[in-house]
């Protein structure tokens, strides 16, 4: 079974299924997919959750031993698995196959995967999960719908404004739906109820924090190591909680990666970027990144950001602050080949 996100609250009221797919870059809407499925399970007497992440040299065994095992605190559980590349390997696509077969009893297990390519759709394991899940699909929003999405986010705080302010929201956030929601909550908090003036939307849009994540990734970007440290320090100083980086330095570095693998395709790297949802002058920032990341480092750094937010979380030991600077410096100071 498909569903779009709109789609899930109503399907949730009606019962966890055994099996969910969340497949898609969107950050936004993982989010909130993830929250709505534990609410979910919360709701209906799902007491334990654990979360794996398939990482370079995971063992798929976890997934057969877990299902063996016998809840002390618990007599229903979620399981979330979360595969940031969306390669599994030969290993891994067995024991999804196997898992899509047969569910693990008194277990809800959802599944979380970037936007895959055509080989990884058509492989064996994806068929076999899309068959028994139900999978949700994290389209990412046009530019063209954008205000529209704006529109109706405001909406659902009692908030109304003009078209000509929807536009300048949609072009100050350039496409990322993290920063628009960040935006519109902003504005939530701010106002009340009722019709929003350009001129209070742009002072609310334009007055932000001295330092945010979003500058940290274009830094990285940029190369520019002086400012990458700076932002981290200004960030650290102002209490910015080190989870609250993470998706924003993810969604930075992972367009970089499609059009990594576009370009090693031989596709063009223009359309690769209109199709990653880089306009404008953020073109020439990530043009001059790809000149200096290899595919590779790119690959890693995301690794690494998922081993960082374990940390940030308590899953792994560690300080997540400090390996987040040795990898935004690291990633800064790499020089052109």
């Amino acid at each position: 079974m498909r569903l779009a996100l709109p789609q899930l609250a109503i399907h949730l009221k009606q019962g966890l299924q055994a099996l969910y797919v969340l497949v898609g870059d969107e950050a936004l809407a993982q989010r909130e997919s993830l929250d709505a499925i534990r609410a979910a399970a919360r709701t209906q007497g799902f007491d334990e959750r654990n979360s794996l992440m398939v990482e370079r040299y995971f063992n798929w065994q976890e997934i057969q031993s877990y299902g063996q095992s016998i809840s002390l605190f618990a007599s229903r559980r979620l399981l979330e698995i979360n595969i940031p590349n969306g390669k599994p390997g030969v290993d891994g696509g067995k024991a999804l196959q196997a898992l899509a077969n047969k569910a693990i009893p008194d277990t809800c297990v959802v599944i979380i995967l970037p936007k895959l390519e055509r080989e990884a759709k058509n492989s064996a394991w994806f068929t076999a999960l899309e068959k028994q899940a139900v999978t949700i699909t994290l389209d990412e929003v046009t530019a063209a719908n954008l205000p529209k999405w704006i529109a109706n986010r405001l909406a659902q705080q009692g908030q109304r404004t003009s078209q000509q302010t929807l536009e300048f929201l949609a072009y100050q956030i350039e496409g990322n739906l993290l920063a628009a929601d960040q935006e519109v909550q902003k504005l939530g908090l701010l106002y009340p109820q009722g019709e929003l003036t350009d001129a209070v939307v742009r002072e609310a849009v334009l007055n932000v924090s001295r330092y945010d994540a979003f500058q940290l990734g274009e830094a990285v970007l940029a190369g520019d190591t002086e400012r990458t440290v700076r932002i981290l320090q200004g960030l650290q100083d102002e209490g910015e909680n080190a989870v609250a980086v993470m998706n924003p330095l993810m969604w930075a570095l992972r367009p970089l990666i499609h059009i990594k693998q576009a370009e090693a395709r031989g596709e063009n790297v223009a359309n690769a970027m209109t199709n990653a949802r880089i306009y404008g002058d953020k073109q020439a920032l990530v043009k001059r990144a790809l000149s200096r990341l290899s595919l590779r480092q790119l690959d890693a750094a995301l690794q690494k950001l998922a081993d960082i937010d374990r940390t940030a979380k308590g899953v792994m030991m560690g300080d997540a602050w400090l390996e987040i600077s040795r990898l935004c410096f690291g990633l800064a100071k790499v020089r052109g080949r």
